[in-house]
């Protein structure tokens, strides 16, 4: 019997096991539930805030529609159809909404993830829907609002037009003062500023009495109008402005003009002081020196015959400002030419010296290489040991101190050479 019943304690084992895994996943199933449970519950304040948004959004539509008819009546299709947009995507948000708590609201078991989520969107739609409502509506206000106060802008309005056009009137006067004086070029930016500051004076007034035709009417809203010609205004204010800087900019150039050429004639007397100490100096005869001297010369001559120039009838300070300026430019580049010129002479006089000194004592190096060498010293060396002797005589004898030094370097370089060949034989 015993070998019979062998599999029994396998099974009390596996029932054992199968009671406790049910209790397990039952427990674990009230848990759950449970969680949902609380899920839901906590859900439930969103979902009261959603329905709440809903009815707030659906009156704002609603009230907003109606507001669309007024909007058409007072102002045309054309200029409250942002409203009109406004609600028709507001209303789009809102059908979405109904249709989310209609899903909120049947008798299909949803989780608390899906309600909330559907909630959440139900709140951002209405959220944004009346957002969308309310600005346009203060557009829409406003709109009322500019038209409520044309009566009390129309006649400011006016007055502020028939101020510039006096100053426009001021600154032709002027500009015509001024034309006795200077040159076109000279008020042509002048001229172009008035014009257009009374065209636009001109325009606005056009505007403005359409609007004020209008407004006594009735057949139309006044406040684009009024703000066109306000438009204008600023811009005839901003035309008018730079206009009327014409003279007092005029004489800032005069005074600029003024000290250009006061800078200029000092210039021209340094400068003929230095082309003078070019030509009478010992370098004098150096062909750099003279070339220099000589377009030294020819800038001075013509900034001089500048100055001389006199002045004519209707001034243009302006050119005249830059033609100074420029002449003072050409002869401070001329006189920065002098100078260099002469400095480069000056260099190489203070260089030569030093650079015969070490061609001298290379050569009697090499030389005294070639004579304890003798015949073991090759033909090599001892032609680079005459070229720097012949450089050497060459540079005592050039009475370029340029050429000069050139040449007591080669012959400093040659008996390097020749140093560096006369150790290599002779080794």
């Amino acid at each position: 019997m015993s070998d019979g019943l062998w599999w029994l304690p396998s099974l009390v084992v596996f029932a054992a096991a199968a009671v406790g895994l049910g209790f397990l996943v039952r427990a674990a199933l009230r848990a759950g539930a449970r969680r949902e449970r609380r899920e839901l519950d906590a859900g439930r304040a969103l979902e009261v805030s959603a329905k709440g948004l809903i009815v707030r959004a659906d009156e704002a539509v609603r009230d907003a529609r109606r507001e669309v008819a007024y909007a058409d009546a007072q102002f045309g299709t054309a200029r409250s159809a942002p409203l009109r947009e406004a609600v028709d995507r507001a209303e789009a948000l809102l059908k979405d909404a109904f249709i989310l708590q209609q899903r909120l609201d049947d008798a299909m078991p949803d989780t608390a993830a899906e309600r909330r989520a559907w909630s959440t969107r139900i709140s951002d739609g209405c959220r944004s829907a009346i957002s969308l409502v309310e600005d346009a509506l203060a557009q829409v206000a406003a709109a009322r609002g500019a038209e409520r106060a044309v009566p009390s802008e129309l006649p400011v309005l006016a007055a502020q037009l028939d101020g510039l056009g006096r100053r426009c009137d001021a600154v032709d006067a002027t500009i015509d003062r001024l034309g006795e004086k200077f040159a076109p070029e000279s008020l042509a930016a002048a001229r172009s500023d008035a014009a257009r500051a009374r065209a636009a004076v001109d325009a606005a007034k056009g505007v403005l009495d359409e609007a004020s035709d209008l407004a006594r009417s009735g057949a139309a809203p006044v406040a684009d109008k009024l703000a066109r010609a306000g438009a204008l205004a600023e811009e005839a204010e901003r035309f008018a402005s730079a206009a009327e800087r014409v003279e007092p900019d005029l004489a800032g150039v005069v005074d600029e003009a003024r000290q250009a050429a006061a800078t200029l004639e000092a210039d021209l007397a340094s400068a003929r002081g230095e082309r003078d100490a070019l030509t009478a100096g010992t370098d004098a005869a150096e062909p750099g020196v003279a070339a220099a001297a000589v377009a030294l010369g020819q800038v001075a001559a013509e900034a001089s015959a500048l100055l001389a120039q006199a002045q004519p009838a209707l001034d243009d300070p302006a050119l005249r400002r830059d033609r100074l300026r420029a002449a003072q430019d050409r002869l401070e580049v001329a006189r920065a030419d002098a100078r260099r010129a002469s400095g480069r002479l000056d260099g190489a006089r203070q260089a030569l010296s030093g650079a015969l000194a070490i061609a001298e004592g290379q050569i009697r190096v090499a030389s005294g290489l070639v004579d304890r060498g003798r015949g073991s010293v090759g033909a090599d060396a001892r032609t680079r040991l005459a070229e720097a002797e012949r450089q050497l005589v060459i540079a005592r004898q050039e009475p370029d101190p340029v050429a000069a030094l050139d040449a007591a370097r080669r012959a400093a370089a040659c008996a390097a050479d020749a140093e560096a060949l006369a150790r290599y034989t002779g080794a």
